[in-house]
């Protein structure tokens, strides 16, 4: 009995008002609870999502169904956003549902907070800057970009919200939303260590959005369709426990961080650039251009010797194209220079590191015709 009871619960639905729906919507809402606090939100300003891709979606369409179509609705945002973002706003423009300026970020990767100023307009509804960038890692001046958007807002009838896609940054940085001065901001469960297929979009009392899906009135009517609890305790556990070893790991990785630059220079006659700025920088990210040998023959070679990089987001891993966050940063980069990102993480090691320069090098002088 015990175990059908176990069975029963684990599978009620939250939604329902008998007893194992009752109890598993007071999970739910404990896990909600547990990221509200992180946050430094409220409970009703977090919704659960099924990742990043969809928090995002929901953050940008939901504004743009939400606003007052009297006039043409204006977006903000950079060149180097995460597909997610930069889709969703060229889909919006090429149905001419909304105007959009992409802000060009500086050779560092990080974006100056005055061309965000500069970009706004009386009809803007919207900024969109991720806090740290998923191929290059730098990380974005959030707060400032915050504090003008609140200067511009002085002055105006209407209201410019400010989203920010933090799934990058939450192992590493601050994610109190207050401090952070957003309205808005998307996080991934499995960025963090937590389970698959399950994210959150933190959505500030007063800002302006509409559901995107239809069919039920789960997640404070902006999110349809039965909650996924265990997805959701997941979670929950893993940002508690991100929170609690940030500081340590933050100082540990960045010493690996800055022991793979340093042994990757002694490489002998290695030629590489270091793709974004070497401070502003998250904790775990490696990213370099090596000239003349394709990144997709070097991710090959060093996967064949065991060792996981990637040449950009893995969602466009396979579409043939050089990655935009690269060609934004250098716009002369050629077809056939390599990028590659390597991550460190919660289990890397310094013979990890050591092993990974060892491969890095014999496979350079394999490929020594190439260059």
């Amino acid at each position: 009995m015990d175990h059908a009871s176990s069975a029963l619960s684990a599978s009620a639905n939250p939604g329902s008002i008998h007893e194992l729906g009752v109890k598993e919507k007071n999970t739910l809402e404990s896990a909600r609870g547990i990221v509200a606090d992180i946050l430094n939100a409220h409970s009703k300003e977090i919704i659960f999502t099924s990742g990043a891709t969809e928090s995002n979606n929901l953050a940008i369409l939901g504004l743009i169904n939400a606003v007052n179509r009297l006039f043409l609705p204006h977006i903000v945002t950079t060149n180097i956003e995460h597909s997610s973002v930069l889709e969703v706003c060229k889909h919006l423009e090429k149905t001419k549902q909304v105007e959009v300026t992409y802000v060009s970020v500086e050779g560092s990767g990080i974006v100056d907070p005055e061309k965000i100023k500069k970009a706004l307009k009386p009809n803007t509804v919207l900024v969109s800057v991720m806090y740290a960038n998923n191929e290059i890692g730098t990380v974005q001046p959030i707060r400032e970009i915050a504090k003008e958007i609140r200067h511009h807002n002085k002055n105006l009838e209407s209201k410019v919200f400010f989203h920010t896609d933090a799934v990058q940054a939450v192992n590493y940085l601050p994610v109190n939303v207050a401090q952070l001065g957003v309205d808005m901001m998307s996080i991934n469960s499995a960025k963090i260590y937590g389970p698959k297929g399950v994210g959150v979009l933190y959505v500030k009392k007063g800002t302006l959005i509409s559901p995107i899906m239809f069919g039920g009135d789960q997640e404070f009517s902006l999110r349809p369709g039965t909650e996924n609890v265990a997805l959701a305790i997941g979670l929950a556990k893993a940002l508690e426990t991100t929170e609690k070893m940030k500081e340590i790991e933050v100082k540990r990785l960045t010493k690996f961080r800055d022991y793979f630059f340093k042994k990757l220079s002694k490489i002998k006659n290695i030629k590489f650039t270091i793709n974004g700025d070497l401070e502003k920088r998250l904790a775990n990210n490696i990213n370099i251009t090596i000239p003349n040998i394709p990144s997709d023959l070097l991710v090959i070679e060093l996967s064949a010797r065991g060792v996981m990089a990637s040449a950009k987001s893995a969602c466009k891993a396979g579409d043939g194209k050089a990655s935009h966050v690269i060609e934004a940063i250098h716009p002369n980069v050629k077809e056939t220079d390599g990028s590659l990102r390597f991550s460190v993480g919660r289990e890397t090691t310094k013979a990890d590191i050591d092993y990974t320069i060892k491969a890095l090098s014999h496979i350079l002088s394999k490929l020594e015709k190439w260059y």
